[in-house]
């Protein structure tokens, strides 16, 4: 977990109190037609959230989310014919999608689906946060009413919906190309940014249209394996007094060991052993905080047999020591 990034999000959602989704409406010109976020919906947190809503084109709305929560309950209608993209621009988003696959994005990562995928699913959150983009594009609404620059391009609404929303869900890594077309939405100054966005969405859509079939995506899981890599999650973080090896969770899980490994990398983005380190690191870091325990008591608390193994841990991930931290605390 990039700490940096977690408190930014704690800060800029402080207002907001937990168990409440904000969504804030932002029009950017005329209002046309009826997109996903003039349809009834329902959202169910503990967590909280921010969506700021913006009408960008006839058809085609835009969303800037920030996440604070372990997970979010969607319901809403299901369409075939609307177009749901989402840009992950940090910490970690996965989906159980319809069909029973499961897809999770780091930072930079974006996928593309028919709204019908995700019509009752859980948007979940493994490091606890999420800041990115949304669009919803209502295709036939785009096949009327379809931007001049998109028809030059060749990107038209059927095209879209032959490559995104008739099969499985595309899941597109983290590359330079969707670096540069979502980066400047972030950093652009408030005036510039809603007129920018008009000249992105085109962008996105555009990049999409025109990708070629066989381009390398993220690996789609089973949604089993991924709720079994939460439950495994679950009991490491439990019991951090204890330290199981992957052998031993493979038969607990009737799992096989590269598998285990794999999915979850894929759903908390680091190997096993250095999701845990960080973990054991930052609960610690709590106790350090928050409690007056001496740097032996909590380093057993966290699972190192002793102080010093604790300490190169600590610095390892903090860059100090834990007696260093503890006094920058006061």
């Amino acid at each position: 977990m990039k700490k940096e990034e977690y408190s930014s999000i704690a800060k800029n959602l402080q207002n907001i109190s937990d168990g409440t989704l904000s969504i804030e409406r932002t029009q950017t010109g005329k209002n046309i037609g009826k997109t996903f976020f003039t349809e009834q919906f329902q959202a169910m947190t503990t967590g909280k959230g921010r969506m700021e809503v913006h009408n960008v084109y006839p058809g085609i709305e835009a969303s800037f989310n920030t996440f604070l929560a372990p997970e979010i309950h969607f319901q809403h209608s299901a369409l075939d014919s609307v177009l749901e993209i989402h840009y992950c621009r940090n910490g970690r988003i996965g989906w159980n999608m319809r069909g029973g696959t499961a897809i999770y994005l780091g930072s930079g990562d974006l996928t593309a689906h028919s709204m019908a995928c995700c019509s009752n699913s859980t948007m979940m959150f493994p490091l606890g946060y999420s800041e990115g983009v949304s669009l919803s594009v209502y295709l036939e609404k785009l096949s009327t009413v379809c931007p001049e620059i998109l028809q030059s391009a060749g990107v038209a609404s059927n095209l879209l919906w032959e490559k995104f929303c008739s099969g499985k869900p595309s899941a597109i890594p983290t590359c330079s190309d969707l670096e540069h077309i979502f980066a400047p939405l972030f950093s652009a100054p408030v005036p510039v940014r809603l007129p920018l966005l008009k000249l992105k969405v085109l962008e996105v859509l555009i990049y999409l249209g025109n990708m070629k079939s066989g381009r390398k995506e993220l690996t789609q899981y089973f949604s089993q394996q991924t709720e079994l890599i939460k439950e495994i999650r679950q009991q490491l973080t439990e019991h951090l007094e204890q330290r199981f090896t992957i052998e031993e969770l493979s038969k607990q899980y009737l799992i096989n060991t590269s598998t285990l490994k794999e999915v979850f990398k894929a759903v908390y983005g680091l190997p096993i052993a250095t999701y845990m380190k960080e973990y054991r690191v930052h609960q610690a870091m709590k106790l350090l905080r928050e409690t007056d325990a001496t740097i032996a008591d909590i380093a057993a608390q966290v699972g190192y047999e002793t102080q010093g193994k604790f300490s190169k841990a600590f610095k390892d991930v903090t860059q100090v020591l834990p007696t260093e931290y503890r006094k920058m605390q006061y």
